[in-house]
């Protein structure tokens, strides 16, 4: 069964912190570089964080050096660590795999909200 369910959001106040997790179907996490991605009112979704299935991780240049993505291949789980958030990192965060194709599964994802 195909699966992603993210958790972890929540209503935090701007310098704050939030852990969130995914935990994933095998289908989808084994074997494959996994990323956080989120989604803005009114805007595209975007790639924030990935992961390789061997740990190299990248980061988008909005989140990088506060936010930290890693992954348990134990339990097919991959964590978003954000810390010193501000308001405009308020979105819905989803994960899935780094290289999605049209029609891909996307779970519900975990809404963040961020107030000033």
């Amino acid at each position: 069964q195909v699966q992603l369910v993210e958790s972890g959001g929540g209503l935090v106040q701007a310098g704050g912190s939030l852990r969130l997790s995914c935990a994933a179907s095998g289908s989808i996490f084994v074997g494959n570089a996994m990323g956080w991605y989120r989604q803005a009112p009114g805007k595209q979704r975007e790639l924030v964080a990935t992961v390789s299935n061997s740990g190299n991780r990248n980061y988008a240049d909005s989140v990088k050096g506060r936010f930290t993505i890693f992954r348990d291949n134990a339990r097919n789980t991959v964590y978003l660590q954000m810390n010193s958030l501000k308001p405009e990192d308020t979105a819905v965060y989803y994960c899935n795999k780094q290289f999605t194709m049209r029609g891909d599964y996307w779970g519900q994802g975990t809404q963040v909200t961020v107030s000033s």
